[in-house]
């Protein structure tokens, strides 16, 4: 069975190693000049760090998904960050969040004292969810609807509070808006919105909780060159410098693509990357009955990269700065689509758990701000004068001497990321909005025609990259049970 796959980012990555060791013949084909997709290193002279992805979350699953495909855990070291992150707030209060349940009460007294009470709670009930979530979405397709629209279905989204938003949610748990905030804003980690997100997506700041946040050592990049190498090893033929310029489509059946050097022919095609590229790219005969719809894209992120000469002791190495009016802040991006005039932003600094992250004495930094996608703002007005605003706010509160220490700077933009082929600049695929979550998310098969599958971050079950990961295990799954059906494994 040969089988190409249109695009090398992790969703290809993992169904190639998957289905590999089930014989299968693979062919990837990738624009650019490396694999990996959103996982890639920001490099300067001296100073190197992820682009992408820096917060491994469900580090299990990220695990279990690599033995399955054939990488050995001993590959992957993964450092668990304590405390998880530390929240600014615009007040001067700073506020720490821990994986272990007793620490995290006791930080919730300290800080809100009288809020602590409901910790408990909130974690009882969430462990619920998460128990009754976790089989009923992240590990199951929604190809037919029906599927989806099931009693039991129904109970969970009811028991998730599903047509509620995280932000709303966390109104049951917490009364002071600002825990409130340090409960939901893990929305962010996917592109959503606190007040937009449905329920279902409280599971991302519970897991933190349950299974802690880690630190991929080497970079989460580093994962690349360890599955290129065994699909390499495999005998996975790699296009690079390679873009599929149509998928041939003739009866309803795809039989190829065309690349932008020659026409290949394959028994199927595995799409990764940005579902609404995908209609663009579907050369029919006769014409196929598409799906035409209005999709939302995620935020988008000006993300900038810093290499210092300087480096500061007693920090996390992952940290929030939170606007003062945090709710008007995310309401600019995802409402009104502007930029905000008082920004919230994350930082991440390496050198806080990884020595080796930068040269003796230096550190590097990625901060990260969301703004809307590229939409019509004018980014080479915008960018300097935001960055700069970041810069001093975080030299102010946190990093000392920040400014006059910096040797290498780049920054990126939604512009760039839409010229890399991310989705209207969206830096996480689709939004996580209730008409693009669960069934409602287009899915492995996203149009009616044979042979033609579909795995990513704007595929179900979504983004982020174990989430990702689990979406290839499932097309991987559904592949060679409903090949070998038909006889063709």
């Amino acid at each position: 069975m040969n089988i190409g796959i249109v695009g090398g980012g992790i969703g290809a990555m993992t169904t190639a190693l998957l289905l590999t060791k089930k014989g299968f013949d693979i062919t990837i084909y990738e624009k650019e000049d490396r694999l990996g997709g959103r996982l890639a290193f920001e490099e300067g002279a001296r100073h190197k760090i992820d682009r992408g992805p820096t917060i491994v979350l469900l580090p299990d699953m990220l695990l279990e998904v690599l033995e399955e495909a054939g990488i050995d855990r001993s590959k992957v070291e993964l450092i668990p960050c304590s405390p998880m992150y530390d929240i600014h707030y615009n007040d001067g209060t700073t506020f720490k969040k821990w994986q272990d349940t007793y620490e995290q009460y006791e930080e919730i007294r300290k800080v809100f004292p009288g809020e602590e009470e409901n910790f408990p709670k909130y974690m009882k009930e969430m462990q619920v969810a998460y128990d009754l979530g976790k089989p009923a979405f992240l590990e199951k397709s929604f190809i037919r609807k029906r599927d989806f629209f099931t009693m039991k279905n129904l109970f969970t989204l009811s028991r998730l509070s599903a047509f509620k938003s995280v932000k709303r949610l966390t109104q049951k748990y917490f009364k002071d808006e600002r825990l409130q905030h340090a409960f939901s804003l893990q929305t962010l980690y996917i592109g959503g919105a606190p007040h937009q997100s449905p329920g279902i997506y409280s599971l991302i700041p519970f897991a933190e909780h349950a299974f802690g946040i880690w630190y991929l050592k080497g970079g989460y990049a580093s994962l690349v060159p360890i599955l290129e190498k065994e699909l390499t090893k495999r005998g996975v033929t790699i296009h690079k410098n390679t873009r599929v310029e149509k998928l041939m489509i003739n009866d309803g059946i795809c039989k190829g693509v065309r690349t932008n050097k020659e026409p290949v022919m394959h028994d199927a095609i595995v799409f990764n990357g940005e579902i609404p590229h995908m209609e663009s790219m579907m050369q029919t005969e006769p014409p196929v009955q598409k799906k035409s719809r209005a999709y939302t894209p995620s935020s988008g992120c000006v993300t900038v990269y810093l290499g210092t000469n300087k480096r500061w002791s007693g920090t996390s190495a992952h940290q929030f700065f939170l606007s003062e009016d945090f709710h008007s802040n995310m309401t600019d991006i995802f409402e009104r689509n502007k930029i905000p005039e008082d920004p919230s932003f994350y930082v991440f600094s390496p050198t806080q758990l990884d020595e080796e992250a930068a040269p003796p004495g230096e550190s590097v930094f990625y901060f990260l701000i969301p703004v809307p996608s590229a939409g019509a703002i004018n980014w080479e007005y915008e960018t300097q004068r935001l960055v700069d605003q970041v810069i001093e706010k975080a030299e102010s509160l946190k990093f000392t001497g920040l400014r006059d220490s910096i040797t290498w700077k780049k920054v990126r933009t939604p512009l760039e990321s839409k010229q890399d082929g991310l989705y209207e600049g969206g830096s996480f695929g689709l939004a996580p909005i209730l008409k693009q979550s669960g069934v409602y998310r287009p899915q492995m098969i996203p149009y009616p025609v044979e042979n033609l599958y579909a795995v990513g971050a704007s595929v179900h079950p979504g983004g982020g990259i174990p989430i990702v990961m689990q979406g290839a295990r499932l097309l991987a799954n559904y592949l060679l049970k409903e090949l070998s059906d038909d006889g063709r494994v």
